[in-house]
């Protein structure tokens, strides 16, 4: 009698696996990290057989003492936008994947919009023309890896995110595939027909035999007998349309916060696409039983990350976990602002030319005062987000949210319900990503009923309400403001 769920989350630092029982609780995690690569400033680069060998030993790990049928399905999510190529026969890279965060086709993109494209991308796939999405980054693997573009041509490579990957190893190579979500963060699919676009390929030099078969989020993708049975892989979203799902934001309005590596915020506008008017992106939410649900989004790409950077890279804290304390030794930052800009800005400045900076800086700084501020810089940018999202919306939200690693940092909450002025929720099972995933593969194979039952298992563990004052905010909102344009367009 099958038991559990298997979730496979897939992220930018770590592969995880989670069990979660019927009553959408965790039952087991499996967690490791992978190296990353920075072979040059803006690059950033990882090794496809880290990622997968990475996420089959947790998958085995979190296994462990589990009958085969106890696991009803596999649902997988993962980092968006990286982008991979590999070889159809030998199921081999031909390079190292390119990670969301990479910048290295700004020149690409810069391209497009000299030659007045950007409102034709903007309209069928609801992105931007930034390094962030996919298509840049394979149209560069294909103009600059040896025999690349012949290979693709001849239909001997295959080009997926890293959803398709996983599949593609988990179902021996027999499936190549990926889903609604994924698909529409590549700028190849248009949103209105969800279909990859053949003007879009062309504009890319995209050979057509290089793509993946889009198929909704909640359906049996394929099957692995790497768990000893026949499992379904029955449900597939990107990461941070999983944490939507996940956070039970099913009706229209409602919004989440993810804090991960970077933060990515989507609203849930229903059934029709929104076009931004302040350079938020529109986004495939789901879809599900034929019917598409879209998002707003916003996306930072250095959140929790910047945490990291403060342990590997200043060595002022040993683990990420003592920022809380190192942060609450300072009642404020006394003026300090980190923005955390290295890899460029995501929304809503789309900028990728700036630069990390680090402003306000006395003889009397102390770790301290870099710790809170590096906390206050993920607060900031989900301001950005919001106000961006709110005026696109024309509602103001009652409530956020909130998901990710971050999460259980009680300071960092408590700052962002200050900035945002507005509640801050906090469930109680705070793997929404994953758990997104594992949502939509048991509504597939009945381990769920509907929406609505799950639902109801979510719940909350603390809410944190605004203590700061109005006039306190708007001070603080302007000097994170005076620090933003310090770090934009700085390598230019």
């Amino acid at each position: 009698m099958p038991r559990f769920i298997l979730a496979l989350d897939q992220g930018t630092t770590s592969s995880r696996a989670i069990l979660f029982d019927h009553s959408g609780q965790v039952h087991g995690v499996a967690q490791r990290e992978f190296k990353q690569f920075f072979p040059q400033p803006g690059w950033v680069e990882h090794n496809p057989m880290d990622i997968w060998e990475s996420q089959k030993r947790v998958m085995e790990a979190v296994i462990s003492g589990i009958a085969p049928e106890e696991i009803a399905a596999i649902g997988i999510t993962n980092q968006r936008e990286t982008t991979l190529l590999w070889n159809r026969k030998t199921g081999k890279p031909i390079g190292p994947a390119i990670v969301w965060q990479d910048r290295r086709t700004a020149p690409i993109c810069d391209e497009l919009r000299d030659y007045g494209l950007l409102s034709l991308f903007r309209e069928k796939t609801g992105l931007l023309l930034d390094p962030y999405f996919s298509g840049t980054k394979l149209r560069w693997m294909l103009d600059t890896w040896p025999d690349a573009r012949q290979c693709a041509e001849a239909g001997e490579l295959a080009f997926g995110t890293v959803d398709t990957w996983l599949l593609w190893n988990l179902t021996d190579g027999k499936v190549h595939a990926t889903d609604a979500t994924n698909a529409s963060r590549t700028l190849l699919y248009n949103l209105h027909t969800g279909q990859w676009d053949d003007e879009l390929l062309n504009l890319l030099k995209i050979p057509r035999a290089l793509l993946p078969e889009i198929r909704s989020n909640g359906e049996i993708f394929g099957h692995t007998g790497l768990l000893g049975g026949f499992t379904p892989i029955a449900g597939i979203a990107g990461d941070q349309q999983a944490a939507l799902f996940g956070q039970a934001c099913h009706r229209k309005g409602m919004a989440k916060n993810t804090y991960g590596t970077g933060c990515f915020m989507l609203m849930n506008t229903g059934e029709t696409p929104v076009v931004s008017e302040n350079n938020l992106i529109t986004t495939v939410a789901w879809e599900i039983n034929g019917r598409r649900t879209y998002a707003l989004e916003g996306s930072v790409f250095i959140a929790g990350a910047v945490v990291q950077w403060l342990r590997d890279g200043l060595g002022i804290i040993q683990t990420s976990g003592e920022v809380e304390q190192l942060a609450t030794e300072v009642p404020d930052t006394e003026g300090v602002y980190l923005v955390p800009a290295f890899a460029g800005l995501g929304a809503p400045y789309w900028d990728p030319y700036a630069r990390g900076t680090i402003t306000g800086l006395t003889r009397g700084t102390k770790a301290a005062h870099l710790a809170r501020a590096a906390l206050e810089s993920m607060a900031h940018q989900t301001c950005d987000l919001l106000e961006a999202m709110q005026a696109d919306a024309g509602v103001a939200l009652e409530e956020l949210r909130v998901d990710g690693g971050a999460t259980t940092n009680n300071l960092l909450l408590q700052i962002q319900a200050d900035l945002l002025q507005t509640t801050v929720i906090r469930p109680v099972v705070t793997e929404t990503t994953a758990l997104g995933a594992a949502f939509l593969a048991g509504l597939t194979v009945g381990f769920w009923r509907n929406t609505d039952e799950i639902a109801k298992l979510w719940a909350t563990d603390k809410r944190f309400m605004p203590l700061s004052s109005p006039e306190k905010v708007t001070e603080s909102r302007a000097g994170w403001a005076k620090a933003i344009g310090r770090a934009q367009n700085w390598i230019n």
